[in-house]
This record gives structure tokens, sequence and C-alpha cells, in this order.
């Protein structure tokens, strides 16, 4: 015969079920992986090109630096991050790009969900790839940002697929000049560019815009000896280049239906970039 209160037994029946039903949420939490959302903290490259510069009609009418006469040889390109999602590179492979750059970080705090399948699905249909870092100076300083980059993605290896790093800096998304003078945004650039040096042995590519250059550095520090130029410029050519570059290594020449990019040179260019 049972004995005891059925009240207390049932209350302990429940209470049961309901840190068993806890453990299997708790696990399958667990398990999930986090949901990949863009945030406020998170920017594409290029994402503010349009609204400060605009877009020709030549930029969305399908003409490709490859049509000029004035450029001897360019490489199809593109460049992603985690709006993209999960990417089809064979598609991108087939239709004759043949490099591609990778959003990885920014500021330190931000790393793209996305990265691994970017990155090495690139890398794995044959593409000569790299990665970025959205440049934050309102969060942190240069060579911070150049230690969170490679901490997480932005190194480099002399594998012959791997092109160096690129600090993508361009109008913020609060303050066109992130708050920064003239001459602290020079020092901020070059502290990160000096630590990814000496992080990796290489120089970062700069990705900016050439008014944006203007008006946030006053044309003050000559990068150009050290860092190879990413002009963005949407346009049917790239235009007057920012303070002291005589030329460019890639453009960045249209966003539609994706961002699209030209490699300056032959396929036997990019690879040298790749090798250092």
């Amino acid at each position: 015969m049972r004995t005891g209160n059925p009240g207390r037994r049932l209350a302990c029946a429940v209470a049961a079920m309901s840190a068993c039903l806890l453990a299997t949420t708790t696990a399958t939490a667990t398990a999930a992986p986090p949901p990949a959302q863009p945030s406020e903290d998170n920017h594409a490259m290029g994402a503010s090109i349009a609204a400060h510069e605009g877009i020709s009609q030549a930029s969305t009418a399908g003409i490709t630096p490859a049509a000029d006469p004035a450029i001897a040889a360019s490489v199809a390109g593109i460049d992603v991050s985690s709006y993209q999602g999960n990417v089809n590179w064979q598609s991108y492979w087939n239709a004759g790009k043949r490099f591609a750059y990778v959003k990885a970080t920014e500021g330190t705090g931000y790393r793209n969900p996305y990265f691994t399948q970017q990155y090495n699905g690139s890398y794995n249909v044959g593409m000569i790839r790299g990665a970025y870092h959205y440049g934050r100076p309102d969060v942190s300083g240069g060579a911070a940002q150049a230690d969170y980059f490679v901490a997480h993605g932005g190194g480099w290896s002399k594998d012959g697929k791997t092109l160096p790093g690129t600090l993508d800096i361009e109008w913020g998304p609060n303050n066109a000049c992130y708050g920064l003078s003239q001459s602290a945004m020079v020092s901020w650039i070059k502290a990160f560019s000096d630590q990814y040096h000496k992080r990796t042995s290489r120089w970062p590519v700069i990705y900016t815009a050439t008014s944006w250059w203007s008006q946030c550095t006053g044309n003050r520090g000559d990068f150009s000896s050290t860092n190879p130029l990413w002009v963005a410029r949407y346009a049917s050519a790239p235009g007057t280049l920012p303070f002291k570059w005589g030329f460019y290594t890639i453009w960045q020449y249209s966003s539609s239906p994706i961002d699209q990019d030209s490699f300056n040179g032959s396929i036997d260019r990019v690879k040298a970039l790749a090798n250092g």
C-alpha cells in the first residue's frame, strides 16, 4: 500500500518533468549555432561609397574594366561579407572570377559568422583569396584592430593562394571621419599598417575612396611605397587616385549584383601579390 501525500508526489513529478525539459532545451540551444544576423557593427566593404559618391550608369550597365582598351590586362574578382551568407563559389568561378576577398572582422568585436565557408570555399574552387577588416577608428586603436584581424582570419601564408589582408577605411556609420582629426586619422592607419606588417611580414592593402581620403586624411601621409591601393569608384573609370598613389592594384567598380572588383594586371600579378 502506498503512503504519503498524493499532492506532494504530483508536485515532485511535475518538477522532474520541468527539469528534463529545461535540460533538453539547454542542450539544444548549446548545440545550435548562433544566428548569423547582421548587426549595427557589421558593415560590408563599400557600405558608404554609393551614398557619398553615387553610382554612374556605366557601373550598372554591364560595362567592365576588361572591356576598357586603356587597361592592358585585368583579372575579375569579387568581395563578400556575411550579407552573402553561404556563397556558391563554383558559380562565380564559372563566371570567370579568379580572386576574392572575404570580410573577417570589424573593430575589435565583430567576426563574420560565414567566414570559414566563404574563405575556404573560394580557395577550394581555385581562387586566390584574402581577408579584409572593416576599420573602426571610433572603437579602438589601429594596432589593436590589426591584432584582432590577424587573430581571426586576417593572417597571411606564403602558399601562393593567400593575398595580404586589406584594411577597409571609408566613411563611418556615425561620423565621416570617426571623430578624428586628419593627422590623427593618418596615425591610426599607420598604426594598423605597421602592426599588421609586424605580425605577418606583409603590408596590408588599403581600400578607400579618393574623396574620403582627401576629406579625412587631408592628403597627409604617404602610403604609396608600401601599401597596395584598392580604390572604390562605381563608374566606368577609377578616376583620380588618392594622395601619392600612381596606380591602383584593385578597383571596386560596382556593387551590383555583388561587389565587383578588377585586378590591375594579369593573373601572374595576382599570384605575385599573394607570394609577396
